[in-house]
């Protein structure tokens, strides 16, 4: 048992203002890092220290590992949480993080190395009577050969790369003379994004549905499943809606969706809060996809279903404690959604949208949870991921969650950039959504961005023209005043400290 005293978060945004929540329930101290693009977020203002690391790029500033590790010996802090995304599943990072006597709030690294790489899973989880997909379990580089596995295994089939995540060295090939094109795009893609051109192909699944399982493991090999959230509407191979639970899925398949993801734990010694990725057919006959070693971006519908508070549980379990209850401990109450809130335009391909947030006023109301990270009149940095939100709504039942999801998204007002909203909303009232049969294949086969398309409201204009001259007013004064050097805690600031 170590007790945590103060955690400090590599990683920005709304994930970071959701671990601190957290730890200041538990009475643990937070500390926030920051790149210079960040001196004004809202994570830094909310942790209780905030140390500077850089300049905006990420390369200079979240990812660099001993600029985090230096943080913590200026503030004393004995923990990181890594978040989700920089740093989350780096198997160096956490090994750094032991070595430098701190506690990971997540899994070992060689767990994390195990996982992140997609053949080294598959191996390991062989032997533990999981699922896999018709397809190869090594590396392959000729393209030949690469051909040939192709054949045999029937088209259509995906090139993956093996280091990969994200949508990112993966490829679908349909016709065999694609074939030799779409695997030297996907061995490039990979070299690109992960610095490791190796990959492998798997038999594609035509009616894909993607179903996760949230699972906790502790230091003392007791494992549980927190059931499973549906990610099927996806864009670009990234989820934008997520439910819990899927509203497809039976007792008995949760089951054993659930046991399956307790076993793919197992076989790498998992502790902490990870999910486990499943891809399903259409008889809902499932195969292992990946296992995030992280807390996922869409852990809050689980946390809704559950009554959990997972963060901290990967607290409790990163100090030495065991999970406190049993697999027939946990029920499923009620549903929830999520939306992920992109800085995003949807009628241009989803391409990111920068900009300053000219009005940002959240959704309220029984049901409604915002997980954000930022404040009206700040910028959408061009640096990080386009993510400005979740929004999450909960009800009874998956009709109620859907309509508090319509109304919260009617409520919720954000001028000044494009955001994927409108999207979400369109995908809320389509009958393929309702009746919970949705594919992957969501966006392809339903969406066309002229759907949205649509006048702007009258008064909505008035709101962003007001804004924008407010803004010229001050902006204009701030040209003939001298700035203020005051950093007093009174005025609502917080220590800052810089990393050298």
């Amino acid at each position: 048992m170590r007790k945590i005293q103060k955690i400090l978060i590599a990683n920005r945004g709304e994930i970071a203002i959701r671990v601190m929540r957290s730890a200041k329930e538990m009475g643990i101290k937070t500390v926030a890092v920051y790149s210079e693009a960040d001196k004004t977020a809202a994570h830094v203002q909310y942790a209780d220290e905030a140390v500077l690391i850089g300049p905006p790029p990420s390369a200079e500033s979240y990812l660099v590992m001993d600029k985090i590790l230096e943080a913590c010996k200026i503030t004393g802090a004995d923990a990181i949480h890594p978040g989700y995304g920089f740093l989350s599943e780096n198997a160096t990072f956490a090994k750094k993080v032991e070595d430098a006597g701190l506690t990971f709030i997540g899994p070992s690294a060689d767990a994390i190395k195990v996982m992140g790489d997609k053949l080294a899973s598959k191996q390991a989880v062989k032997n533990f009577d999981v699922p896999l997909v018709p397809g190869m379990d090594e590396p392959i580089s000729d393209v030949e050969a690469a051909k040939k596995v192709a054949s045999e295994i029937g088209y259509p089939v995906m090139i993956k790369a093996s280091a990969g995540g994200g949508g990112k060295g993966m490829r679908i090939v349909n016709d065999p003379n694609d074939f030799e094109e779409q695997m030297t795009r996907a061995v490039s893609e990979a070299k690109s994004s992960f610095g490791d051109d190796s990959v492998f192909i798997e038999k594609f699944i035509t009616s894909p549905k993607h179903i996760e399982v949230q699972i906790l493991g502790d230091q003392h090999g007791n494992v549980i499943y927190v059931f499973e959230r549906e990610c099927s509407i996806q864009r670009r191979n990234q989820k934008v809606i997520e439910e819990a639970p899927s509203p497809v899925i039976n007792e008995e398949q949760r089951k054993r969706f659930g046991e399956a993801a307790v076993n793919v734990a197992k076989s790498c010694n998992y502790y902490g809060a990870g999910t486990v990725e499943f891809i399903a057919d259409a008889n809902l006959d499932f195969y292992f996809l990946e296992m995030n070693t992280r807390l996922q971006v869409e852990h809050p519908v689980s946390e809704q279903i559950s009554g959990l508070d997972l963060v901290k549980e990967q607290i409790k379990i990163a100090e030495g404690q065991a999970i406190s209850f049993k697999q027939e401990d946990l029920k499923i109450q009620g549903h929830s959604l999520e939306v992920r809130v992109y800085a995003e335009d949807p009628e241009n391909n989803f391409l990111p949208d920068t900009g300053k947030l000219q009005v940002y006023r959240r959704p309220q109301g029984a049901g409604v949870r915002v997980d954000d990270g930022y404040e009206e009149g700040m910028d959408i940095p061009i640096y990080y991921d386009p993510m400005i939100a979740k929004l999450i709504t909960y009800g009874k039942d998956r009709a109620e969650a859907i309509e508090r999801m319509q109304r919260a998204i009617e409520e919720y007002q954000i001028i000044g950039i494009k955001t994927t909203l409108p999207f979400c909303q369109f995908v809320l009232g389509h009958e393929e959504f309702v009746s919970g049969k949705f594919t992957t294949k969501f966006v392809e086969q339903h969406f066309k961005p002229e759907y949205l398309k649509k006048e702007i409201p009258e008064d909505v204009q008035k709101v962003a023209a007001i804004f924008a001259f407010d803004q010229y007013q001050e902006n204009k004064q701030k040209t003939v005043q001298a700035p203020s050097t005051n950093t007093s805690r009174n005025n609502g600031w917080k220590n800052r400290m810089k990393a050298d």
